[in-house]
């Protein structure tokens, strides 16, 4: 596959995530938007902030420079930044911030249409360039960030669905890359650990610890050292760092402690 291919699938599941979260805003009742979600500090009117801050720098718009205060999620110069774009909107309407996401992701979208990225390693635009971030990170993070936030607003008000949507499967797959690293360095499994991860209905991916240390990816064994099978908001929850193995529904065969250690460690969103 070209860059000009891979970017351009990372594009369209961008364009369908963003267009079942902004229906989904809309869907939002009244009094659910000052719900308090799974991330720190945030409600249902936060994320749609946040996502609407995002999407609006990507479309040309500046950066606002407000003062936040001292919150306590708030870690680092990141953290500053992203929340700035969240108290900036804090006195728009839900409407408002609807509308905001859908203009700048039309603008975008007709950018990208007009010129389509054929270099995954070229610099991304404005901000997330200087960032050191490449148009295939940019690109490839937009639809992550926006089906993790999605299902954020989901839980939140109590709302599941969109599991099984293209960004669902592009964020599972993207996540489960991190399996190695999450084995052999963050679980700390010795040498000839096999583990197989389970979503369902999505992807199976396996692991191997080597005598180096580290983890490369294999066939799934018929009988790994643990086995973790789990649905997609499953997976989500704990890939995401929403929630930890005793909030969610996971079947686990083999080697429990290995498994418990691996389940823990399970936290990779970038």
């Amino acid at each position: 596959m070209s860059d000009a291919e891979e970017l351009a699938g990372f594009i369209s599941v961008w364009q369908r995530a963003v267009d079942d979260f902004s229906l989904l805003l809309e869907e939002v009742p009244a009094d659910a938007w000052a719900t308090e979600t799974d991330l720190p500090g945030w409600d249902v009117h936060a994320i749609a902030a946040h996502v609407a801050h995002l999407e609006a720098l990507l479309a040309g718009a500046a950066h606002e420079e407000v003062e936040i205060g001292s919150p306590a999620h708030v870690k680092g110069m990141l953290g500053t930044f992203t929340e700035q774009g969240v108290v900036a909107r804090r006195d728009r309407s839900p409407a408002e911030l609807i509308d905001e996401i859908r203009r700048s992701v039309a603008v975008r979208a007709d950018e990208l249409a007009a010129a389509p990225p054929t270099d995954g390693d070229a610099p991304a635009p404005g901000l997330f360039g200087a960032i050191g971030w490449s148009q295939r990170t940019l690109l490839r993070n937009r639809p992550l960030d926006i089906w993790m936030h999605e299902q954020d607003i989901r839980r939140a008000i109590g709302s599941p669905g969109n599991l099984d949507s293209p960004a669902g499967a592009h964020v599972v797959a993207y996540l489960l890359e991190a399996l190695g690293v999450v084995v052999a360095k963050r679980a700390g499994c010795p040498a000839g650990t096999s583990v197989v991860v389970e979503v369902d209905g999505v992807a199976t991916t396996a692991c191997l610890v080597g005598d180096d240390g580290r983890a490369a990816f294999v066939e799934p064994p018929a009988s790994p050292t643990a086995r973790l099978s789990m649905s997609v908001e499953a997976y989500a929850v704990l890939a995401g760092g929403r929630g930890a193995a005793d909030d969610v529904d996971v079947r686990i065969e083999g080697d429990t402690e290995v498994a418990e250690r691996v389940l823990a460690a399970m936290a990779v969103t970038p």
